[in-house]
């Protein structure tokens, strides 16, 4: 038997037992889509982890003030100062970025008024990493920080680009429609009870098109950016000088990812000298916080897959009963067609045949329902997880295509082994 006579009576066998075809069809597409779901979800975690590494840096760290610790009262806590002896005694490192932020911050500009932005007072340093915006005017330099300057660098929000279903529920912020509205790259607006001028104003990409894991406005109703001198000394709520200097982070990039074990030890050393034996701090990696994400998505993953397994396996045991059933059905003509020459991997490739063209058929629907959800749920998800390649289509057919193979392979060869004699005389 060639292969176009047995596709042709594959092709009979199965429109011949529609339901039982159906039923397997089905649960083939379901897995297939599911694992093509899966293929899609890992190449497009492994995509955004390589876009972000490229934006954080490669060896990026961070120093916070540790949860629930009881000072002793012998450090200080987490400063400025710790930033400065760091980047003083560490030139080499790329990036060494103190930040304090404010929640609540008063800001009014002419007859608007907000009071519930943040302001976050850095150094110039701030811009070297995650760097995703488009800038007007100029960003906040040495000398500001330095003299203390009463500027500062509104946030732009960037909206959407096309909203998530849950996203319409909730109202943009005022601040970035009042920013849509006016321009106010030049002017003066108050920030708590003091004047700032604006000098740079930086726009966010849209949030479904944001490449970073988390963003640097850090929620609220806005962001404003002020060097980290003119925070300390006129938006701090605080008055005693230890607690002015005082930094919620200390973001540092060691330029190298080889290098983060390193100098996670030389600056723990060196932070716990300066804090006399008090570790009221905690050094991280961000690579920590990435994977700590990722963990949760391959949870979600793997739930998507094991349901894709299950379909792929209810389907092939469907093709195998598909497959006994027509056999059992057809022994006479298993023994005739023996009779008159047939082989054994003649019968063995009849029934294979038809097993993997309802595999084939199911794959191929598969794959318009995984590329249908794969692209419906990029639309209306906040962030696009997703990527499809060309090699995702062919191994998820040749998965679905396997499953009828293998599922079939039994049968097939229960069916090879008939006695042509017996054959002839079932009834």
């Amino acid at each position: 038997m060639n292969l176009w006579e047995a596709l042709r009576t594959a092709w009979l066998e199965i429109s011949s037992n529609k339901m039982r075809s159906f039923l397997s069809f089905f649960a083939i597409t379901i897995g297939t889509a599911a694992i093509l779901y899966t293929f899609a979800q890992i190449r497009g975690m492994h995509k955004m982890i390589d876009e972000n590494l490229l934006l954080m840096g490669p060896g990026r760290i961070y120093i916070e003030k540790k949860e629930n610790y009881v000072s002793k009262g012998l450090s200080p806590g987490l400063t400025s100062d710790d930033a400065e002896e760091i980047r003083r005694t560490m030139p080499e490192l790329y990036m060494v970025n103190p930040l304090v932020r404010g929640y609540g911050q008063h800001f009014r500009f002419q007859d608007y008024h907000n009071e519930d932005l943040l302001a976050t007072g850095i150094t110039e340093e701030w811009v070297k990493r995650d760097w995703v915006y488009r800038q007007r005017g100029r960003f906040i330099n040495s000398e500001d920080v330095r003299q203390g300057a009463r500027v500062c660098v509104i946030v732009q929000p960037g909206g959407w680009v096309e909203k998530p279903w849950w996203a319409k529920y909730f109202h943009d912020s005022d601040f970035g429609d009042m920013l849509k509205r006016r321009d106010l790259l030049g002017q003066t607006v108050k920030l708590g009870d003091h004047l700032f001028t604006v000098v740079g104003i930086i726009k966010e990409p849209p949030r479904d098109k944001d490449p970073r894991w988390e963003t640097n406005s850090y929620g609220g109703s806005g962001t404003i950016l002020v060097p980290i001198t003119t925070y300390q000394r006129t938006l701090s709520f605080q008055s005693r000088q230890s607690v002015v200097r005082h930094v919620n982070r200390v973001e540092i990039d060691t330029g190298d990812e080889k290098t983060i074990p390193l100098y996670k030890r030389r600056i723990d050393e060196f932070i716990k000298a300066r804090h006399r034996g008090e570790v009221d701090y905690d050094i991280k990696d961000n690579r920590e916080d990435i994977q700590g994400i990722l963990n949760q998505i391959h949870q979600y993953v793997v739930a998507i897959l094991a349901i894709g397994i299950v379909a792929i396996l209810a389907g092939g045991i469907g093709i195998m009963n598909v497959t006994l059933a027509t056999i059992y059905s057809r022994i006479k003509e298993i023994g005739i067609r023996r009779a008159v020459g047939a082989t054994r991997g003649d019968i063995m490739m009849q029934f294979l045949v038809e097993a993997m063209a309802l595999g084939l058929m199911g794959g191929i629907a598969g794959l318009g329902l995984g590329a249908g959800g794969v692209m419906y749920l990029s639309r209306h998800a906040e962030r696009d997880m997703y990527s499809m390649a060309p090699s995702h289509f062919l191994f998820t057919v040749l998965i679905a295509v396997g499953t009828g193979f293998v599922f079939a392979l039994y049968p097939a060869s229960q069916a090879s082994k008939l006695d042509p004699v017996e054959a002839l005389h079932y009834e």
